[in-house]
Formats: C-alpha cells, sequence, structure tokens
C-alpha cells in the first residue's frame, strides 16, 4: 500500500507520547491508570512517531519477500527448522512424568490440573485432525465471520498437499468442524460446549470477544487448545491463567491509546479558539465496546491535556438494527473528533448516518474501529453512490494488507490467494476478511506442522508449545509487522499497526507512514470480568 505522509507530518514538533499498555483500565487520576501504562510501549511509539527520516522513506530494512507461493512454504520451513531446533535446545515440553509443560520464559502448565481422563491427543487419529470452530455466519458479525471460508479451502489446500505430516509418520488431514453462532453469546456457549463433550475436538477456535470470555475459562479448565480467538481483547494475553487461548489482532486497548497519541498531537490545531474540545465514542454495549471504552479513559487520563477534553460516549445494543438515535445524538454534541467502538454492520450504519447528520462535514477526525476494515463495510456498493461517504475516515487498522485493494495486485501471496478463493467459489472482492482468514489459517496449519515435528509428534502440548514460541513471517501483514510470541514474555503474536485513512476515490486505505511495532512490549493481562479491565 501507498505511504501518503509520515507520522511525523502530523505530530510535528516536540513529541511526549503517553501510550498505555495493551492492558488497560480506570477511568481518571494517576491511581486509575496505575500498571496500565508501560514504559517500554510508551518509548515504542515515541522513536515510531518521532522518526526522523524523510517524508515517504522508511527506516526499517526488508529482506527481499518471497514471490511464489513455494517461496513461501520454503520461507515457512526454514523459520519452523529454526523453532523446532530452539525448542529441542532448551529442552521444553512435557517432563518425564508427564506432569509439566514447559517453555520459555519460566511458562509452565500443570497437567495434573487437567480433567480426569485428559488425552493430549484426543481428536486426533491416524490420518485426521479434528478441529473445531464457533464462528458467526449469520447475524452482524457474519462478515468478519467470513475467515472461516479462507479455512476452508486453506485447510484442504494443506490436506491435499499432505502437508501435514508427523514425525511418527503419520499424515493427516484437516476435518475442519464449523458452527454459527450468529455472533450470539446465548448460542456460543452451548455450542462450545458441544466442541467440547460431544465433538470432543482437538483444538478449538472461537469468535469475537463476549463470546470469548464467556468460554475461555471452560476451555482452559478441559486443557484444550483455544488458538487465534477472532478478536482483539487483551484477555487473550494471559498465557498463566489461560494457558491455553491466545488472540489474534491488536489488543483494542493498544487502538484505543493509538487514536489518543493521535488526538493529543492534532489537540493545538482542534482548540483553536475554544477552551475544550470534545471526542465522541459510539460505544457497543458488550465487552467488546467496554474494552475500548476503558481503554481509551485509561490513556485519556495520562494526557496532557486532559483536563480541556471533554469525552461523551453513547451505548447502544450491538444487536440493534440501526444506529441513527445515538448517532443524532451524538451529533447533536458537535464533537471535533469522533470514535467508532463498536464493529459488524454498525460500521457502515456509522459512515452512512454521519453523512446524513453533518458529522463528516463538520468532524474533522472520523475514526473506524480496526474491525471495520473490510471492504464489505466501507466499499461504495455498501456506503451507496459513488462511496465518498467513507472519504477522510481514519483506523488504525492492525498491520494486514486488504486483498481487495489493488494494492495487492502486484503481491504474490494475495494473486495467489485470491485464485485459491475464487477456484473455491469464493469472490474475494466482496470482503477484506477473506484476506485475514489467511493468516489464521497459515498459522493453524504452520503450528500444527512445527508440532508435528517435535518429540512424540502432534499433540496438543506440543501446538501450545509451537504457538508461544512461535516467531514467523505472515504472508498478509505488512513489512515491518512482526508475528511472534514468547512464552510470559510475550503473549500477543501482533502488536504493530498502520494509520491509514480511506480515499473512496482509490476505494482503498491509505497508510499514512511507517507503521508502529511494538513487539514483546505489552504487558500481560489477566482480565478482571467486573471492570472490563486487566488486573
Amino acid at each position: 500500500m501507498v505511504g501518503c505522509m509520515r507520522w511525523q507530518r502530523w505530530v510535528a514538533g516536540g513529541l511526549a507520547v503517553v501510550m498505555a499498555a495493551a492492558c488497560g483500565g480506570g477511568t481518571d487520576g494517576d491511581d486509575a491508570t496505575a500498571g496500565t501504562v508501560d514504559e517500554k510501549v510508551r518509548s515504542g511509539v515515541s522513536d515510531a512517531l518521532n522518526a526522523t527520516t524523510a517524508p515517504g522513506a522508511s527506516t526499517t530494512v526488508l529482506a527481499k519477500r518471497p514471490q511464489s507461493i513455494d517461496e513461501w512454504e520454503r520461507l515457512w520451513a526454514v523459520e519452523r527448522a529454526a523453532q523446532v531446533k530452539k525448542i529441542k535446545d532448551n529442552k521444553w515440553g512435557k517432563t518425564a512424568d508427564g506432569t509439566k509443560l514447559i517453555g520459555p520464559d519460566g511458562w509452565t502448565i500443570d497437567l495434573t490440573k487437567c480433567p480426569a481422563g485428559w488425552s493430549d491427543t484426543q481428536g486426533l487419529t491416524d490420518t485426521e485432525i479434528k478441529f473445531g470452530q464457533v464462528v458467526a455466519q449469520s447475524g452482524i458479525g457474519a462478515d468478519n465471520g467470513l475467515v472461516y471460508k479462507t479455512a476452508e479451502l486453506w485447510f484442504k489446500y494443506y490436506s491435499d498437499k499432505g502437508y501435514l505430516k508427523d514425525s511418527n509418520g503419520k499424515t493427516r488431514r484437516m476435518n475442519y468442524i464449523v458452527r454459527d453462532d450468529g455472533y450470539d453469546v446465548t448460542r456460543s456457549i452451548p455450542l462450545t460446549d458441544e466442541m467440547l463433550d460431544k465433538e470432543k475436538v482437538f483444538a478449538l477456535w472461537n469468535f469475537g470477544t463476549p463470546a470469548g470470555l464467556k468460554v475461555y475459562d471452560k476451555v482452559n479448565q478441559y486443557c484444550v487448545p483455544q488458538p487465534l480467538i477472532i478478536g482483539g481483547s487483551p484477555a487473550w494475553g494471559d498465557p498463566i491463567n489461560h494457558p491455553w487461548t491466545t488472540g489474534s489482532y491488536i489488543a483494542y486497548t493498544t487502538e484505543a491509546v493509538i487514536w489518543m497519541a493521535f488526538i493529543d498531537k492534532v489537540f493545538p490545531e482542534l482548540s483553536k479558539g475554544k477552551d475544550k474540545i470534545t471526542v465522541a465514542g459510539l460505544v457497543a454495549n458488550s465487552d467488546f465496546g467496554v474494552t475500548y471504552d476503558n481503554a481509551f479513559k485509561a490513556a485519556l487520563a495520562k494526557s496532557p491535556y486532559k483536563d480541556r477534553i471533554n469525552y461523551v460516549t453513547e451505548r447502544f445494543e450491538i444487536t440493534a438494527p440501526t444506529v441513527t438515535d445515538p448517532m443524532t445524538t451524538i451529533a447533536s454534541k458537535n464533537p471535533d473528533v469522533f470514535i467508532t467502538m463498536t464493529g459488524g454492520v454498525q460500521c457502515t450504519q456509522i459512515i452512512n448516518e454521519a453523512a446524513n447528520n453533518g458529522m463528516a462535514a463538520k468532524t474533522k477526525y472520523r475514526f473506524m474501529s480496526s474491525v471495520c476494515k473490510s471492504a464489505a463495510y466501507v466499499g461504495k456498493g455498501k456506503v451507496g453512490g459513488d462511496g465518498s461517504q467513507s472519504n477522510g475516515w481514519h483506523i488504525v487498522g492492525g498491520g494486514y494488507k486488504d486483498i481487495v485493494s489493488s494494492d495487492s495486485d502486484n503481491d504474490p501471496f494475495m494473486v495467489w490467494g485470491r485464485k485459491l478463493l475464487a477456484d473455491g467459489g469464493v469472490d474475494y472482492k466482496t470482503s477484506s476478511n477473506y484476506g485475514y482468514g489467511f493468516f489464521t489459517a497459515w498459522l493453524m496449519t504452520h503450528t500444527i506442522m512445527c508440532a508435528g515435528d517435535l518429540p512424540g509428534g502432534l499433540s496438543r502440548t506440543n501446538l501450545i508449545l509451537c504457538q508461544r514460541t512461535l516467531e514467523s513471517t505472515s504472508p498478509i501483514h505488512l513489512e515491518g509487522i512482526k508475528v511472534n510470541m514468547s512464552g510470559t514474555k510475550d503473549a500477543y503474536y501482533v502488536e504493530g499497526s498502520d494509520l491509514s485513512i480511506y480515499d473512496s476515490s482509490k476505494q482503498s486505505w491509505m497508510i499514512q507512514g511507517d507503521i508502529i511495532e511494538l513487539s514483546g512490549k505489552s504487558p500481560l493481562c489477566p482480565w478482571d470480568v467486573t471492570t472490563s479491565t486487566c488486573k
């Protein structure tokens, strides 16, 4: 994608960025944000935003990217071999008595706490891997849930190629079982129970923050790998209390504090001629929206302009059919900055409401949430007319490429991925989430293959060990975005992001300068369900 300007062009001058860690909490004052602002994260953002290279240049030295799927496979094989060697050299894995799983940085799982009759290989046969997913195939989250269609085709491709080999001589196929929860927690819970108790899957993939938070205690008590929850709750970064669970998106809390860093920098511009500015948030009344809201409050509490920023919110049910009423109320506040703290079909509704109620013209800075990045929400085919309603919206985009964008036309992996989808009867142009699905599907098979190369072959413990020691190259993330994890030291696969603006004439998100890369800087996040913050 094309970089239009460097970050320092909108943060020019002396920069003093305060960046909350990927586990936010509190609403005001130093006590409220104690433990939520991490110096490593703060300095990482400051370094990125204070880059002194010329506009359009980059300080990152990048290796040549693979130019074909075969080159990608060779790169991943080299990375897996290095990972397997590292695991073996450090003697990580199950202890000889089978009571513990040991990994990097003191990370351990006490296997004696697993249920009676627990099996490290449940869900495996000599010929298949039973892998379950509970995902939204209908309802407001259905577009984000389209990752499952990409996964279906990816898993079939890998199975047909015979890639899922085991050090014990077994070659397996993925038996991918998918259930639709309609982004409804009351359906997610029994469907998860079905996967655990009836299907007895080897590993389980859940969708969304509200559902994930309701089921991840039980999944961990069952000692079942729960990799790559589709959602950005920082709660997934808890390898001590929830060692079997990992996430996939940049944490919503990190996203929220990047919003705040941006606002701090444009504050002098917005505050000309007035004492205070107004920042408005449309907050989904769920764990998803509340996480955003609390994180933004924590970041605001550390802003040098906190006493001159009036933060107002409107909450609404994420299942509401329209957002007209709350958006009308927000428009009446005449906000200087508007932030979307919801997702799904409401992304499109918000864009159209802002165009209709005057906010698009009056509110200079308008942010979509990262989960709204899909063309299915912002493209002209969705917002209507020439698509100009989407023009000028900002997004902290999570650092991944858009398979729909023309910028991907010359990306070898994206071109190959488009063909895989087309051959499977999927029109990639209808949703960017088909592209994101390649990340989660690739990472799943990558770690399965890593686990298969470890002593004992594929097992649940080897799978989660490979996930907790991952260091590899994502085919769908922007160059410079790291994808890695390390025991109790780093519990987030992706901590980098772009900041982009939508250009309706190009029907594309246009990156504004370099990415912010915070790999390994975000603290762990034991989640407090009563406050929707990290403890």
